[in-house]
């Protein structure tokens, strides 16, 4: 279960993104305390995050730091691997940090939710991207990766995921906004499912009644999902406590209320 206010971010690429975005994103971690029932960060915080038995990308550092915060504070954290940063363990683990691969199901502020990354769920477009997954998760090859010095690992990894990290999605974030569709419609239990990975902002109520989301991408605009028990707003973080709300969808009673 994650506390309500629950706050939603996504798809930061700290390591790639600019200073001024990383400075943003650890003001907006440092107001949580105090305000926030728990934090979810649904994949992609970092560009590159892979853990050595002693060594983490130097490139993370001061957002770990601002996690480990949170933890001190004793505010609830989840993570959900990305396809940049799929390669987390016991190091956010110690930085108070739920690290999940896979989707992630339960009630998230009074809400029956799930949160998926979105890598891959497009049928025909993420066919070879599915394949190659398996390949980068596979135990043994992640074991490989592991000798290598982290100076040329890092190097490598950077250097592959230049054209992810450059990635505008063709589809304007149609294609996951279909597979949300499709998935909602089957499953009318979900009140609530959140991708990321498009990088396209949206909170939808869907023709089923259940909602739709996505915490865009802080590369092209700080915005970050709030959901309490009576609503979700998609809001832009601008250096206050509150952000201005972009959208908002009311929960809509089960019951008819008295």
């Amino acid at each position: 279960m994650l506390a309500a206010p629950c706050y939603v971010i996504s798809d930061i690429h700290v390591g790639h993104a600019p200073e001024p975005v990383e400075r943003a994103l650890i003001g907006f971690l440092r107001t949580l305390p105090g305000r926030a029932g728990s934090l979810l960060i649904n994949g992609d915080l970092f560009e590159f995050w892979f853990e050595w038995r002693r060594v983490v990308p130097r490139s993370g550092v001061r957002v770990l730091a601002a996690l480990m915060d949170l933890r001190d504070a004793g505010l609830p954290m989840t993570m959900i691997a990305g396809n940049h940063d799929c390669w987390g363990g016991d190091v956010l683990r110690d930085a108070g940090v739920d690290f999940q691969f896979g989707p992630w199901t339960g009630t998230m502020a009074g809400w029956n939710a799930r949160v998926e990354h979105g890598d891959g769920l497009r049928m025909a477009e993420d066919r070879g991207y599915r394949a190659l997954r398996r390949v980068l998760r596979n135990p043994a090859a992640i074991g490989a990766f592991r000798m290598l010095h982290p100076d040329l690992a890092s190097r490598l990894a950077m250097g592959s995921s230049q054209a992810s990290r450059s990635y505008q999605p063709r589809d304007e974030g149609r294609g996951l906004r279909a597979v949300a569709q499709a998935s909602l419609a089957a499953d009318p239990a979900t009140d609530l499912l959140i991708y990321g990975h498009s990088h396209v902002p949206a909170l939808e109520r869907m023709p089923s009644g259940n909602v739709y989301a996505n915490a865009g991408s802080w590369l092209d605009r700080p915005t970050y999902l709030e959901v309490t028990p009576a609503s979700i707003a998609l809001r832009e973080w601008s250096g206050s406590a509150e952000g201005a709300d972009v959208d908002v969808v009311d929960r809509i009673p089960k019951e008819p209320l008295a």
